[in-house]
């Protein structure tokens, strides 16, 4: 180019004049991470904000990764074979029913995807897990939102009312996620007897490994019953896996090869597969933490009440604590004592069930705070 050609202008970050964007991510609320945890004068922080297990890789599965990290520059396994085989196994369902994603977020995303048309509705709980709006407006669809009711449960019979020509699906969260009650079977044969059977109902089990009530659905059980029903479960909570990203939709054939085909391909990448099936391989070890893990929680939620606290039933690895425009004083009141946790604006707090020092140190500031 000539000393003489004219130049563009240099371009101004974050300026694009021209460039159109959906209209629909002006209107969609951002996801927000739990935040990592902050130093704190003379303690040791603890991030209680994201749900994740405190324990790291068992050695079985660091030994898996540790190999397989050495073929990472091939492709990962498109179909995610060994994995749903394994998961087949381990569920007693085929193969084909099964559906991989990058968390069970994806894969809530890539069933939406292949449900929705724009204008479609998608029906969920109010407060619930915080990405279903979000999914359901990329996918074009429009998100009704329910009321939980004054328990933190869901109002299912409100759930079904909701429901009109354009749902497409419904999720059912259950541990419902931030709040922590379960579904009860009985209440969700009632629900899906009212809902069309043409309607996908997604039964969201991301914490269903540390589910001890005993009329708490179980998903695969709905599942073999219905042909409109899809689990979703994930391996980043009870398995450990939440920087690997994997998850999964056991799903009636036709519904499952649907939800394939709306996948990224090799979203799901070699390390994750190989880490899955070691840790499907290691469950009875892994079941040994989950069982810490509840026992913890039942420590921690007799303690609350004996506190005063009046919190909903959890079956997650969380507790919630409804406390409506006092959530910002407490969430202070934990960063101040080195305990990160996850504020929803003036609905609450959840707290997540980590390191038994965390837990005590939780109990320490709740009773401070004062019973609500």
């Amino acid at each position: 180019m000539s000393d003489d050609a004219v130049q563009p202008p240099p371009a101004t970050p974050g300026a694009s004049p021209t460039v159109r964007l959906r209209q629909v991510l002006g209107q969609m609320p951002d996801y927000k991470p739990g935040r990592p945890a902050a130093a704190a004068a003379g303690v040791t922080p603890f991030k209680l904000s994201s749900n994740e297990n405190p324990y790291g890789p068992l050695p079985s599965v660091l030994a898996a990764i540790t190999e397989a990290a050495g073929s990472v520059n091939r492709y990962p396994d498109m179909a995610v074979v060994g994995l749903r085989e394994r998961l087949g196994r381990a569920l007693s369902v085929s193969s084909d029913c099964i559906a991989t994603g990058t968390g069970s977020v994806a894969v809530l995303a890539q069933i939406v995807q292949a449900a929705c048309d724009a204008g479609d509705e998608v029906v969920f709980a109010w407060r619930s897990f915080e990405a279903y709006p979000i999914v359901t407006q990329l996918a074009g669809a429009t998100p009704v939102m329910v009321a939980l009711d004054d328990r933190a449960r869901h109002r299912l019979d409100a759930m079904a009312d909701a429901v009109t020509e354009r749902t497409r699906v419904v999720l059912v969260c259950t541990p419902n996620n931030p709040t922590g009650p379960t579904v009860h079977r009985a209440e969700l044969d009632a629900f899906l007897d009212r809902v069309p059977s043409d309607v996908i109902v997604v039964v969201d089990e991301a914490y269903v490994e540390f589910v001890r009530d005993p009329e708490a659905v179980r998903g695969l059980e709905v599942w073999r019953e219905r042909p409109n029903v899809v689990v979703l479960r994930t391996f980043s909570k009870a398995y450990g896996l939440a920087g690997l990203r994997v998850g999964f939709a056991v799903a009636h054939p036709d519904v499952a090869a649907a939800i394939r085909k709306t996948a990224t391909p090799f979203g799901v990448n070699s390390l994750a597969q190989v880490a899955a099936v070691a840790s499907l391989d290691a469950f009875d070890e892994l079941n040994e933490r989950v069982e810490s893990i509840v026992a913890e929680r039942e420590r921690v939620v007799r303690a609350l009440q004996d506190q005063g606290w009046k919190l909903p039933d959890s079956d997650a690895n969380f507790v919630w604590f409804p406390l409506g425009s006092d959530s910002t004083a407490f969430a202070e009141a934990c960063e101040a004592a080195g305990l990160m946790v996850r504020q929803y604006g003036d609905d609450g707090v959840r707290v997540t069930i980590g390191e038994a020092e965390a837990n005590s140190r939780l109990l320490e500031v709740a009773e401070a705070f004062g019973a609500r």
